[in-house]
């Protein structure tokens, strides 16, 4: 029996044994690649289609998402009442959703019911059609959306601080206009379905309660589609020259929004994993030195954070918070403030075990349950990782030491390389 009256020993989440479950693989009769993730108590799973669709593809801005969004909005049998009604029969529910590399259409569903589902995915994927009616709606309501949306500073800064860190014509660095939008016609949206997702190449997550035929259920209704390589030109950077810019959005704003960035390179350099431990502890999460600094002491912002950028090919290093429109430049001295203590100080072993603790603990969120374990293996799998990412990823957190976090302070939080943004 369990001894009620003495506490549970306190262990540090450093020491957890985390272990990611591994996935089952197996291919369609045309050579699509499916993984699944079989857990879960409860009668519910999920069924992801990724395609190589996203913006990286198009020819003409909006394209992407526009075809990927009307995928639901019409097919030769069913207009777009006809298909939500349908979902919604079964108690289900379908996503679209559309990247910088990739497009996905994800469903939620009881797992008994996905056998009558099928069928209706696959004809999204083949016979949808992009009505004028519905294009026109989404035309209206999405020029609408960017109209309220360009009046907001954090809005505004968002685009431009890509743009000046990748490029106006680049897939990271483009944004939308009404010109966009309203170039936006059926035929270019019908050329790029047929080509990205008709004949394009796309490959399959599946995680929860299983059915044991999933297998079967999917070559049925689409391991006869075409599986076709597709092609990922590079396209190169068009980074601006100019690092510092002050953007007046609202003459009448009492707060700025502040973004500071520098590239930074991919998942696969090897300082990415240590990088990442590094900037946990600059401003990665609500204890941080940008957090303790900025917020709780001088009190310029509710929150500001940094992150990498979780880009398949070029990254960045960001800075993001939004301050009183009196105090953004003084926010973005103390940033440089706090990257010149950690260049010049190494980080002590206290604060270092809380941050280990953190990500840790944060890892551990991240495995709590199938659909959150198949989203860590679809980021591995879409950026073309180590299968031992994961622990590589726990072996970093637990063993950088503070030298080599100052050591890649020294290297990258360099002020001369960061782009500076104000919009008020």
């Amino acid at each position: 029996m369990p001894e009620r009256k003495q506490p549970p020993p306190i262990v540090d989440a450093v020491h957890f044994n985390l272990h990611l479950r591994s996935y089952r693989l197996f291919t369609l009769k045309n050579g699509v690649k499916v993984y699944a993730v079989d857990a879960g108590a409860e009668d519910v799973m999920l069924i992801e289609w990724v395609f190589f669709a996203g913006n990286w593809f198009e020819e003409q801005n909006l394209i992407a998402a526009t075809t990927n969004f009307l995928l639901k909005n019409g097919t030769f049998r069913k207009n777009a009442f006809q298909i939500n009604e349908y979902f919604e029969y079964y108690g289900s529910y379908l996503n679209r959703s559309c990247y910088n590399e990739t497009a996905s259409i994800t469903l939620h569903s009881l797992t008994r019911h996905v056998k009558e589902l099928l069928p209706a995915v696959r004809e999204l994927i083949t016979d949808s059609v992009f009505p004028e009616d519905e294009l026109a709606i989404y035309r209206q309501n999405v020029k609408q959306r960017l109209k309220v949306n360009l009046q907001k500073s954090d809005f505004v800064a968002g685009r431009l601080i890509d743009s000046y860190l990748y490029g106006k014509d680049h897939p990271y660095g483009k944004y939308t206009s009404d010109a966009d939008f309203d170039g936006l016609n059926r035929e270019s949206l019908i050329r790029f379905y047929n080509k990205y997702y008709r004949q394009g190449k796309f490959i399959v997550f599946a995680a929860g309660k299983l059915p044991q035929d999933l297998e079967s259920l999917l070559n049925e209704q689409f391991g006869d589609l075409p599986d076709e390589p597709v092609l990922i030109n590079d396209i190169p950077l068009d980074p601006e020259k100019e690092k510092k810019f002050r953007i007046q959005n609202d003459p009448n704003s009492v707060q700025g929004s502040v973004r500071m960035a520098r590239p930074f390179p991919n998942r696969h350099h090897p300082d990415f994993l240590k990088a990442q431990v590094l900037n946990a502890v600059f401003g990665g999460f609500f204890g941080s030195r940008l957090m303790r600094n900025i917020r709780e002491d001088k009190g310029y912002t509710y929150g500001i954070y940094s992150y990498l950028q979780n880009h398949v090919r070029d990254s960045a290093w960001m800075i993001s918070t939004e301050a009183g429109r009196d105090v953004c430049e003084a926010t973005i001295n103390e940033v440089y403030h706090e990257m010149e203590r950690l260049k010049n100080e190494p980080v002590s072993e206290e604060e270092l075990k809380l941050v280990r603790n953190y990500l840790m603990g944060a890892i551990l969120g991240e495995l709590d349950g199938p659909f959150q374990i198949i989203a860590r293996w679809k980021n591995i799998i879409l950026n073309d990782l180590d299968e031992n990412y994961f622990y590589d990823s726990v072996n970093a957190i637990r063993n950088v030491t503070p030298e080599e976090l100052q050591q890649l302070a020294i290297k990258y939080l360099q002020p001369e390389a960061f782009y500076e943004l104000v919009v008020t």
